[in-house]
């Protein structure tokens, strides 16, 4: 009888671009298209300017593995996230972020797709994250805030709201028209 062997954490570190760790299996994330990536750039902009304002953590892009110890997850992946675990390291971080912001890709549409966005967000708040941003560009034109307090029920933002992330990030907001090119 085979053994199932898990891909470790450090296999990680060999990936170029976004991949997590999944039923000890690395997933690599697809590529964004133009839409995406502006809308990623423009909320790791607007964190960047929250923490260089003195408030804590760290903003992070998409590149960066989270290292957690779930049963089915050892790391997650988001578009964009808001750290406020430990020191920087030249690992990745150990433990999830606080914010997550996934964008979503025209790939990322569709029954099959909302069941493992569901899991995934499920996923986040088992591993500790506060807030899970799920940003619609391309049916809905809207921003999606879960708490992991009520994760079943989001906040919804659409153009010309401001969307935040209380209370995990006070006093942060970035209008949601800034999302769409």
């Amino acid at each position: 009888m085979k053994t199932k062997t898990e891909a470790p954490i450090e296999d990680l570190y060999g990936i170029e671009g976004q991949a997590e760790l999944v039923n000890g299996k690395i997933v690599r994330l697809p590529s964004h298209t133009w839409p995406v990536a502006l809308a990623i750039g423009e909320i790791l902009y607007s964190l960047h300017e929250f923490v260089d304002r003195g408030n804590k953590g760290y903003a992070l892009g998409s590149t960066v593995a989270y290292v957690v110890d779930l049963p089915n997850r050892r790391a997650f992946c988001p578009d964009v996230a808001l750290y406020i675990g430990g020191m920087m390291s030249m690992k990745f971080p150990e433990g999830a972020p606080i914010l997550a912001v996934e964008v979503r890709n025209p790939d990322d549409y569709g029954p099959a797709n909302e069941v493992k966005i569901a899991a995934k967000r499920t996923d986040y708040f088992a591993a500790g994250t506060q807030i899970v941003w799920d940003v619609d560009l391309l049916s809905d034109d809207v921003v999606r805030v879960y708490r992991n307090e009520n994760p079943d029920e989001p906040t919804v933002y659409r153009r010309g709201q401001i969307a935040e992330a209380e209370p995990a990030v006070p006093g942060w907001t970035m209008p949601v028209d800034s999302l769409f090119p």
